[in-house]
């Protein structure tokens, strides 16, 4: 008995996915609820785990191969004793006809070639049984086999070509010249993810009237209450104390002086949004994806720091939900993770803000006459000129770094 293997229900604002990645292969056994195959979408990633104890069978969609909606990917089939005993008649049956057993095994391996890999293969002659596979199940993958042609790894033989061609060819091998080095080049193809971010960013580049502006705000502050609270923090809310949520509750005040930058545009309307929902940017190997803490006007540090631990993990394993992404009127990125001292990032269409935090870096500041060393960091607010004026985005940024350099008034209210 057979079980279609479908790819999910796509929420509204998907119109199709690409396969991810097979977890298993044909003949490969599945308890209920274990993951087969995950579907890659422009948003999130999504699992389909077997319906009920199997055999993985025919698999009709390769990775990398476009899938709609509810589209079939492959069949499940049911491993009872009837299965089991025509496995075993099959197997006596290959036993007693060592050729067709061969035949059958490579047709099975080859089956669980990528495409990437058959061509490799096919186009430099290569024997596969000389490649060692590192994928699961001993799974030949794109790598090893370019990792084995680097090492030198010897074509598949060839019948011996002409006396007269030979010498030939033996003079031309001669006379060739030699590379002096690698010059090695590996194309892959872009996921959906990082597709979409790419077109999403170009597109605001394109129809906002963006600009940036920039300020510095003095951390010491932020640090010291940071350093003199942290463990009792973490002890009362069994989560570590980060800056970004100074950050995040330094916004949402600002943004209710300044409900513009708060706003979204849509079409010839604009949108001013009542609730605070503050996207904060996360890089994963998949590409930029930003999470919503909804309405953060409502939220403590505690819930903030621990909202974006959470998120940061299922972001990671890939297990960001679509609603998670969903919505948001207000981004927040902090590229001095990475290292960076200052920045201008793009907007998050259609909102008309994006605040970029950057590395704590000390630097000589003149205070009050004197030069002391103190820790510095660079802020930038980029913002749709079309709704926001350069005053607004100015006074905004301020507003902003007054609550960072003076913590105790996000606390106070004032």
């Amino acid at each position: 008995m057979s079980t279609e293997i479908k790819a999910p229900q796509f929420p509204e604002a998907v119109a199709d996915g690409t396969v991810a990645t097979w977890h298993k292969k044909t003949g490969d056994s599945v308890s209920r609820d274990e993951l087969i195959v995950d579907i890659e979408t422009d948003k999130v990633v999504l699992e389909i785990v077997a319906p009920h104890d199997g055999v993985v069978g025919k698999i009709l969609k390769e990775e990398g191969d476009t899938v709609l909606s509810q589209e079939l990917v492959g069949y499940l089939e049911a491993s009872d004793g009837a299965a089991a005993s025509s496995d075993s008649g099959s197997k006596a049956e290959a036993q007693d006809k060592p050729e067709a057993k061969a035949s059958e095994a490579d047709s099975k391996v080859e089956d669980n070639w990528g495409p990437a890999v058959r061509k490799l293969i096919a186009e430099n002659n290569l024997d596969p049984a000389q490649i060692p596979g590192t994928g699961k199940g001993g799974r030949i993958t794109k790598e090893d086999v370019l990792k084995y042609m680097k090492g030198g790894g010897a074509a598949k033989s060839e019948p011996a070509p002409k006396a007269a061609a030979s010498s030939d060819a033996g003079k031309a091998a001669a006379s060739a010249p030699v590379p002096m080095g690698e010059r090695e080049e590996r194309r892959v193809p872009m996921t959906r993810l990082r597709a979409r971010v790419a077109e999403r960013l170009v597109n605001a580049q394109q129809t906002a009237a963006m600009l940036t502006t920039f300020n510095e705000v003095n951390m010491k502050p932020v640090m010291e209450m940071r350093k003199n609270y942290k463990d009792m923090f973490e002890k009362a809310h069994n989560v570590r104390l980060g800056f970004m949520s100074f950050f995040v509750r330094a916004a949402v005040e600002s943004l209710k002086k300044f409900p513009a930058v708060n706003a979204s545009i849509d079409g010839n309307d604009i949108v001013y949004h009542g609730y605070y929902d503050v996207g904060v940017a996360v890089s994963t190997g998949r590409g930029l994806v930003v999470p919503i803490l909804r309405d953060t006007d409502n939220m403590g540090f505690a819930e903030v720091e621990g909202k974006i631990v959470d998120y940061g993990t299922k972001a990671q394993e890939g297990k960001l939900a679509l609603e998670d992404m969903t919505g948001g009127t207000f981004t927040i990125s902090n590229g001095g993770v990475f290292g960076s001292l200052i920045s201008t990032p793009i907007l998050n269409p259609p909102q008309t803000a994006i605040l970029g935090m950057h590395k704590i870096q000390e630097r000589p500041m003149a205070v009050n006459g004197q030069v002391v060393v103190l820790p510095m960091m660079y802020l930038a607010l980029s913002y749709d000129h079309r709704l926001i004026d350069g005053k607004e985005a100015v006074q905004f940024l301020v507003s902003i770094k007054d609550l960072i350099e003076d913590p105790a008034r996000l606390l106070l209210d004032i």
